[in-house]
């Protein structure tokens, strides 16, 4: 009797519709692809170099081997020229404040502007508080002041205790806000928390390096504030003459701004402001590589599912300490690469394929503003009458440890959230607050470009339960953004295929779901970028 079940299991799959095979996840394949990208003959995969090209070749040849279809004619890129804006060194910029000189090494920090290479603009200031504005949120920090063709002078961040997304929103969007107000320049103030996590001497370092940008339509630099001509950042002496005669103290102000719903409040400063600078401008070729598998059902095979993830890093860099110089960028973001490769396979080998179609990319240039991404997100590659409906965004997973929660940013906003729920417990892995607020991850990572164009998205980040925190925090602290990155880091390559695991369930639930994923009723995403799209109501 027993001996004859296996030809009645036979008989009886014979007979079954086909179903998609739970797809296998191989570590040691992950692993393979993290070597490849993060090896030092990349040096560093920065956007519009060789080493990217290599990688974006790679990645081109592993879609031609899955059988997946190029999204661009005749191509697996999609091209993008970078505009890279340098400060001339010959000629030190400076920011007067009064009728004292900062130069750019001290207390003020400026980066190059490619849109004027030559620029000397003076004009009165104003001090805005956060600098933050939202009718939805009923915040005005602008309101009652004069900005006409002044500077406006903001802290960093958000109001301390914010929610995290909305605030992280909220000050990526201070130059349109100044912009909105009739400013011309953005001077920014890093806050006490701030300075904690980055301290001042690295955030002006940072301001040396190329501003870079994508070419417009106009071939200019582009940018979503072109009235926003003026930009720096202060501190100490600087941020104290800035508010000379004006009978307030920055230390007050900063006390406030540190106190849970602390809002300082806006005033006109005394000094006139100078800015001074001349940037040269370059280009360089790049392209995000995108593939296409499509859709069985008739009627949802013209909806797509993105699947992203950013694959350049930092490159090499002289400044670098040591005798290492190359920024291999290992699990920034090789490992969010080579994801998004095991999910394409998993999906190209399951035997039936979603209904809706799912494009996968890989985007340049995120680590210099995610201008790969935004590209793609304002120049669609869809064919005629194809609607993006989802983005499942794969960027740096701490694989140091066997993870037993996730951070799904941008999950509560859309009907994205049960469908994440669901993945995550089929993994044995539960879903956790964000951890880390103050960082405003929801903004820093290539999905939010999406999300401007109202679609709704979500970013995974292994969370901090168990060896978590302390691991994502040495990471943090050690090697993120540092020539460390690279393959000899401690990788557990059994959770690297569970955390594809999981994201093949959360793209393969939303291709195959009856409704595409709907914004949230009254909720600040949906109502801020998608006005007009239909809503779901919020699960209580």
């Amino acid at each position: 009797m027993f001996r004859r079940l296996p030809l009645l299991a036979s008989l009886l799959a014979l007979s079954a519709p086909a179903l998609a095979q739970e797809p296998g996840f191989s570590p040691d394949a992950i692993r393979a692809d993290v070597s490849f990208l993060a090896d030092d003959l990349l040096e560093g995969r920065d956007a519009g170099t060789r080493g990217y090209d290599i990688a974006a070749r790679y990645v081109a040849a592993r879609f031609a081997a899955l059988g997946l279809q190029q999204a661009v004619k005749d191509s697996w890129y999609q091209p993008v020229t970078l505009a890279l804006a340098e400060l001339d060194p010959k000629v030190k910029p400076a920011l007067t404040i009064g009728s004292t000189r900062f130069d750019t090494a001290g207390d003020v920090a400026i980066g190059a502007f490619g849109r004027e290479p030559v620029q000397s603009i003076e004009a009165g200031a104003v001090f805005v508080g956060y600098g933050l504005q939202s009718d939805r949120e009923k915040i005005d920090d602008y309101a009652g002041l004069d900005l006409r063709g002044k500077f406006a002078v903001v802290l960093s961040g958000s109001p301390v205790g914010m929610p995290s997304e909305v605030g992280a929103h909220l000050a990526a969007e201070k130059a349109l806000a100044a912009q909105k107000a009739g400013a011309i320049g953005l001077i920014t103030i890093p806050s006490p928390s701030l300075l904690a996590r980055t301290p001042w001497e690295k955030l002006r370092d940072r301001a040396s390096e190329p501003t870079v940008s994508w070419l417009d339509a106009q071939a200019k630099p582009f940018t979503r504030t072109p009235a926003i001509r003026g930009g720096a950042s202060v501190n100490g002496t600087a941020t104290d003459a800035l508010f000379a005669g004006s009978g307030r103290k920055i230390a007050a102000i900063m006390q406030l701004a540190g106190k849970k719903g602390g809002r300082p409040k806006g005033f006109a400063l005394k000094p006139l402001v100078r800015l001074d600078r001349t940037s040269s401008v370059r280009t360089a070729a790049s392209s995000n590589v995108i593939a296409i598998l499509p859709g069985s059902d008739p009627a949802l095979g013209h909806e797509y599912v993105l699947l992203m993830a950013h694959l350049d890093h930092n490159g090499v860099r002289q400044s670098a300490k040591g005798d290492d110089k190359i920024y291999n960028g290992a699990m920034d973001n090789a490992s969010g690469t080579a994801t998004m490769l095991a999910v394409a396979k998993a999906f190209a080998d399951s035997g039936t394929r979603p209904k809706r179609s799912i494009l996968f990319a890989a985007v340049t240039a995120e680590e210099d503003g995610l201008l790969g991404s935004q590209y793609l997100a304002r120049n669609p590659v869809l064919p005629a009458g194809g609607r993006l409906v989802g983005v499942v965004n794969l960027d740096m997973p701490i694989l140091t440890y066997d993870f037993a929660d996730v951070v799904a940013f941008g999950a509560e906003h859309s009907t994205l959230g049960p469908i994440v729920d669901r993945a995550a417990t089929s993994a044995g892995v539960t879903l956790s607050p964000d951890p880390l607020p103050a960082e405003g991850l929801f903004t820093r990572s290539d999905h939010y470009r999406f999300v401007q164009e109202g679609v709704p998205s979500v970013f995974l980040m292994t969370g901090f339960a168990g060896p978590g925190k302390a691991a994502f925090e040495h990471f943090l602290k050690t090697d993120y953004h540092q020539p460390s990155d690279q393959i000899r880091l401690p990788f557990n390559w059994q959770a690297a295929a569970k955390f594809a695991r999981v994201n093949y369930a959360i793209a393969r639930d939303i291709a195959d779901a009856p409704q595409a994923p709907r914004w949230y009723q009254g909720d600040f995403f949906g109502d801020a970028f998608a006005p007009d799209q239909p809503k779901a109501d919020k699960p209580k």
